[in-house]
């Protein structure tokens, strides 16, 4: 792939839903557009739209595809190739439902020029559909409020345009969707739209926490690692927030800094130190949390005892052995960075092949102190164990 700031990266969608982390400006939006370009409903101008001249770098992009389809049994894996040559794009392109989620959802409708003809004390809608049984149970569930009293409200026969409202209830006035929160509006049309939609379509989000609050942002990833099965959907969402991350596994993240793409969970704190966001001056990368926790007691202990300022270091869990290894390998190996990371790993990974320790050289006169047992880019959890058996081993002792 070369495309915007990525030259020769891969990424593969191991699992039906997968996250896109990274600062801004990473290319979390350029891998979205990336995996929407070969499909022939997806207009590239949508995601790689060219300005004149000011756009002269979009020459010899070319994206290549390794696609499976499993709809077809006889010829399941499809190649296919997108490049900007002279001037527009060429693409072999294939036929799949694409729905794009773009961050201008969670506008409020009184800003969204397009619902213009929907203002008005005589507004009447063309047509009303309430909403269908999965999709009150699925905003229900997300929202954790009551869906059912929810319409949706058609402009005019013929045209896709509408506004959602709930009808009165309970005592309550109905209201339209101009005095939704955003994020209410927001979550009803992802859900009514992804319901709506055939088997097999692809699925894309942009900033999926924008307008909802942590748990809603929790529940709306559940729902779509639960619709990906019932309906052989794909899911791909970019996200700051690591309350979207929580419900997925390792394979399902990628992370995107510094022109480079890395699977594998990563805490978007972590995130934050490793591109110079805060103000670290030592990182350490952990398996999980018990390591977390060891690291943190380990080292507070230390500075304590020798009279040293442990405020420098930050301590983060990565979700895994080897995404704590690369993501500090490659964080030790840029030219730009800030400090230097160290990987806590737990004692049972010392003896796997991909584990072995190697020399970095630690600059901050003033932490070599608290570092000089740290002279490897890889250390480990004393025991030859899991960290959480060596220590019940040592209290039964």
């Amino acid at each position: 792939m070369k495309l915007r700031g990525f030259t020769n990266q891969e990424v593969t969608f191991d699992f039906p839903v997968t996250a896109l982390v990274g600062p801004n400006g990473s290319g979390k939006t350029t891998i979205l557009g990336a995996a929407a370009l070969i499909h022939r409903t997806v207009p590239p101008r949508q995601f790689f739209a060219k300005s004149g001249k000011y756009d002269e770098a979009m020459k010899n992009w070319r994206i290549e595809y390794e696609i499976l389809d499993k709809r077809d049994q006889s010829s399941p894996n499809i190649s296919r190739t997108a490049s900007y040559l002279k001037a527009k794009w060429n693409r072999d392109a294939v036929e799949r439902e694409v729905l794009t989620f773009g961050v201008s959802r969670t506008l409020p409708a009184s800003e969204r020029k397009e619902l213009a003809k929907f203002i008005g004390s005589s507004f009447q809608g063309f047509s009303e559909e309430e909403l269908t049984g999965p999709v009150i149970e699925a905003v229900e569930s997300i929202l954790g409020k009551d869906a059912a009293s929810y319409l949706r409200i058609n402009a005019a026969r013929g045209e896709d345009l509408s506004i959602f409202a709930s009808q009165p209830t309970g005592g309550v006035d109905g209201y339209s969707e101009f005095h939704f929160g955003a994020g209410e509006a927001s979550v009803i049309r992802i859900v009514s739209q992804i319901e709506a939609s055939s088997d097999n379509a692809l699925i894309l989000i942009e900033e999926i926490e924008n307008g909802l609050h942590p748990v809603a942002t929790r529940r709306l990833v559940e729902y779509l690692l639960k619709v990906a099965k019932r309906k052989s959907c794909q899911v791909i969402f970019t996200t700051h927030s690591n309350d979207a991350l929580a419900s997925l596994p390792n394979e399902a993240v990628w992370v995107a800094y510094r022109g480079e793409i890395k699977q594998g969970k990563l805490d978007v704190t972590s995130l934050r130190a490793l591109t110079g966001q805060i103000n670290a001056r030592l990182a350490v990368f952990t398996e999980d949390r018990f390591g977390e926790i060891v690291g943190d007691v380990t080292l507070r202990a230390y500075c304590q005892k020798h009279g040293l300022d442990r405020s420098g270091i930050e301590i983060h869990k990565l979700g895994g052995a080897s995404p704590a290894r690369d993501h500090t390998r490659f964080h030790n190996s840029s030219p730009v960075r800030r400090f230097h990371a160290i990987s806590l790993l737990d004692g049972d990974k010392r003896s796997e092949s991909g584990f072995e320790a190697r020399k970095i050289e630690l600059s901050d006169s003033d932490l070599d102190e608290a570092v000089d047992l740290l002279t490897d880019d890889l250390i480990y959890i004393p025991g030859e164990e899991s960290p959480e058996a060596h220590v019940i081993d040592r209290i039964l002792e």
